[in-house]
């Protein structure tokens, strides 16, 4: 069907009109043919998936496998060094903090150091950015910790968390030193810590399977829906809820971990109530820490450009803390709760508990979502710093595989870490060869240094967690700029922290994404809708609000809708015409067969011949307008109540002798329209390809009528 946008060409200027005003001849548009074929598109699309050359199969396992891409081309002598150093360090500040969010995922401390170890060797292989550092993240060891001690309290285990009781023996799976409380829960085959693992791994690798499943069918968009104002009050809430899951730790307290709803508030009710039983030789150890930390972070951060290398504080107080323990048998002599044995070398591999996947399924979404997030955003950000490019879907796999395959390891969910990336980059990161060596470092601490750490005080641990937050809750001073530039954004942000401080993580998450959604769906229901100005002497319409000195046409109102026009927003839409133009057409209409009404009942009374004769006599008030121009180039798409409330306007306002025409409409709208009937057979419904040629269509047909008003 050939689409006309009639814009008449006018042969005679009519007598008294501007000279500058000037028709414009026809425009003719023939749309290019669609292809609607539903079979042809999907026989095409198998012939194109299922076709196999060798070429074919080598471009898939190379785009699968990035790593026989670059590692052929790697440049010994130009990247080697800077991967080493980069390695090397990151390695360094990852062996105290995968010890310390064990602790905060539940855990024993070994099973943090597996999944560092695991997670940098498989994204080496799958995944498709030079720079970021994948491992353990702090809120996703927040939400793996408060579902494993869910489950671990249905199994019928004391309410203790697995990472407070000191393990006498790792890799014994069978260990009846542990009782379960509840008799059911004698059949279980492990301890208290080995049903903790075996909850985090199995949810780890349902979260892998959804992770793989978004790449496979490409619905990574579900990311679009977590806004950087989103994601960034979502971890600054899940900060303050690791800050107080970690509290009772700087104290020395043995409370149980609270989880669900509310459960910020009810740890720091059960921490005031046993505040007198604090342990001061853990309340100091953790102020000296605080002392040491803090300062030197802030150094590393401020001289960062004059550092070759940041100073391994969390190393250095890690060790410091572990003698100290040692030597002054601070846990036999003042109680404090320390690491406990950490075994050398590998647990063999064990499947995930399949009779676990019910149970956690659902908690495992939120983790699979913010993990790929958070994954794909850093490497967007980094290769677009340096440069190159990288493949989303890809990443998905990346971050799937990094879940899945170390879930038989013992390990819990990983994704890329900002801070650690920051390290990585500024050391000289050329490639992932880097996360090669950040394994192997942490492969000597599983094989040789990892049982040095039996004394290391828990609370030295949660200080290094405490003191890794100060990123997120930095954000509250960006707070004033960032309400400058976006006041929704910042709103957005609150509600998200809020939410997922106060309720929980998972209802956090939900409810930043709920209502960041509710913002875009006001900002379009109660859009901005200005009436237009003409520019002197150009063809541009402007808004009469924001711009002085613009001039508008007699008899012509020119009228802007900066929103779609659908069936939320169609009573806006007539109420801001109508305001706009101070002419509701039912309103007119009523009142004139009300006048006309009156009027009757005034002279009709009389004899049948003045009633006949006195037919409506009632001349209405001029309106002053005569065309309502609506410029379209804002309205993205129309539903069929858009196209119902189009039909309506331009019905009502034609009884009242004002004809609506409608310009700067896309392709999307135009179909719509075609397809909606909107413009009929004898009907001037008119459509322009600009505000100007519709405004000198107007002028033109109603100075050939002969009513044109005069300025």
């Amino acid at each position: 069907m050939a689409e006309f946008n009639n814009v008449h060409s006018v042969t005679e200027m009519p007598e008294g009109e501007d000279a500058k005003r000037s028709f414009r001849h026809g425009m003719f548009l023939e749309p290019q043919e669609k292809k609607r074929s539903m079979k042809a598109l999907v026989v095409k699309q198998a012939k194109k998936t299922c076709s196999c050359t060798p070429a074919k199969v080598k471009d898939y396992v190379f785009s699968f496998f990035p790593v026989l891409q670059w590692l052929p081309k790697y440049k010994l002598r130009e990247y080697l060094l800077g991967d080493i150093i980069s390695g090397v360090i990151v390695g360094v500040l990852l062996v105290p903090q995968s010890i310390a969010y064990s602790v905060l995922a539940g855990q024993e401390p070994l099973y943090g150091l597996y999944t560092s170890f695991f997670a940098s060797i498989i994204y080496f292989i799958f995944g498709t950015s030079r720079h970021i550092s994948v491992g353990i993240f702090g809120v996703l060891c927040l939400m793996v910790g408060q579902v494993v001690d869910r489950e671990v309290q249905r199994a019928g285990y004391d309410l203790e968390p697995a990472a407070l009781g000191v393990l006498a023996d790792t890799a014994a799976h069978v260990n009846g030193t542990v009782s379960p409380v509840n008799p059911t829960s004698q059949k279980l085959l492990c301890d208290k810590s080995c049903y903790a693992i075996t909850v985090g791994a199995t949810m780890t690798f349902i979260a892998g399977v959804y992770q793989v499943a978004m790449g496979f069918f490409q619905v990574g968009f579900v990311s679009v829906y977590l806004s950087d104002s989103l994601l960034s009050g979502f971890v600054t809430g899940a900060s303050f809820t690791i800050l107080t899951s970690q509290a009772k730790y700087l104290l020395g307290l043995d409370i149980p971990r609270s989880s669900g709803i509310g459960s910020l508030i009810a740890t720091w009710i059960n921490i005031f109530r046993n505040i007198h039983k604090t342990n001061i030789c853990d309340l100091i150890t953790s102020f000296l820490c605080f002392l040491v930390l803090i300062p030197t972070k802030e150094l590393n951060e401020h001289f960062k450009s004059r550092l070759k290398a940041p100073i391994p504080v969390e190393l250095v107080v890690v060790v410091a803390a572990t003698l100290a323990s040692h030597f002054g048998n601070l846990r036999e002599t003042y109680g404090s709760s320390v690491a406990g044995h950490i075994p050398t070398g590998f647990l063999p591999p064990r499947p995930p508990d399949w009779n676990l996947i019910p149970n956690v399924a659902l908690d495992a979404i939120p983790i699979a979502i913010i993990g790929f997030a958070i994954t794909v955003s850093l490497s967007e950000m980094f290769a677009k710093k340096h440069g190159y490019s990288v493949k989303a879907n890809q990443e998905m796999y990346a971050i799937g595989f990094c879940n899945i395959i170390p879930s038989f390891f013992h390990c819990f969910t990983t994704s890329a870490a900002l801070a650690k990336t920051l390290v990585k980059e500024s050391t000289g990161c050329r490639t992932q060869m880097s996360g090669m060596v950040t394994s192997l470092v942490i492969l000597l601490v599983l094989l040789v240094i990892a049982p040095l750490f039996y004394s290391l005080q828990k609370c030295v641990l949660a200080v290094i967690t405490i003191v890794n937050l100060r990123g997120a809750l930095r954000k509250f001073k960006d707070l004033p700029k960032m309400w400058h530039l976006s006041r929704v954004d910042t709103v957005i942000w609150l509600v998200t922290m809020a939410a997922s401080a106060l309720i929980s993580t998972e209802i956090g998450l939900l409810v930043g994404v709920c209502f960041s959604m509710l913002c875009v769906i006001f900002r379009t229901q109660r859009p901005e809708a200005p009436l237009l100005g003409w520019v002197a002497e150009s063809e541009t319409y402007e808004s009469l609000a924001a711009y002085k000195n613009l001039q508008t046409k007699p008899g012509v109102v020119v009228f802007r809708f900066e929103a779609p026009l659908y069936y939320i927003n169609k009573e806006c839409f007539k109420s801001a015409l109508y305001k706009q133009t101070g002419v509701n057409p039912v309103w007119v209409k009523a009142a004139k067969k009300k006048a006309a009404k009156r009027m009757l009942r005034e002279k009709g009374v009389g004899s049948g011949d003045n009633q006949t004769s006195t037919s409506v006599d009632f001349v209405s008030e001029p309106l002053g307008f005569h065309t309502i121009v609506i410029d379209c180039c804002a309205v993205q798409f129309l539903d069929t109540a858009g196209i119902r409330t189009l039909k309506e306007v331009c019905k009502d306002y034609g009884e009242v002798d004002v004809r609506v025409l409608l310009a700067q409409c896309n392709p999307s709208v135009r179909s719509s329209l075609i397809r909606g009937e909107f413009f009929k057979e004898g009907e001037d419904h008119l459509l322009f390809h600009s505000v100007h040629q519709a405004v000198d269509f107007a002028l033109g047909a109603q100075g050939h009528g002969g009513t044109s008003t005069s300025k």
